[in-house]
């Protein structure tokens, strides 16, 4: 799967779980370390813990992609997933503020959804 597919299934898939503020960089002209960064916000830990899982669990799953690295220490209220060509970037929404990605990063084009498509929920 190239690396934009797998960024935006990323997106649908935290979007499964209500992830809000959903947001995909282009990151690859500006960063030697990966070419999409996800960036989506949580409520509360088991918010973010339940986004996480869904990406994980449902790459793993339906197509055997499993992450290079994951960082997942909840207390920080900041998850990170390295797909190596996708960093997914789960946050609680202070901590988000707080470290603004967005701004860092800010000469990355943001990548649209081709349309807005809902992925079925797991029964």
């Amino acid at each position: 799967m190239d690396s934009k597919k797998l960024a935006m299934l990323c997106r649908d898939l935290a979007d499964n779980k209500k992830a809000e503020d959903l947001l995909v960089m282009d990151v690859k002209n500006i960063s030697s370390i990966t070419d999409y960064f996800v960036i989506a916000s949580g409520s509360s830990e088991p918010h973010l813990r339940a986004i996480s899982e869904e990406i994980t669990e449902t790459l793993k799953d339906e197509h055997g992609i499993i992450p290079s690295a994951q960082d997942s220490n909840l207390q920080t209220g900041w998850v990170v997933i390295d797909f190596f060509d996708v960093i997914v970037h789960v946050m609680r929404s202070d901590v988000r503020k707080r470290y603004d990605l967005e701004s860092l990063w800010g000469d990355a084009p943001q990548v649209k959804p081709a349309k807005a498509r809902k992925r079925p929920a797991k029964a």
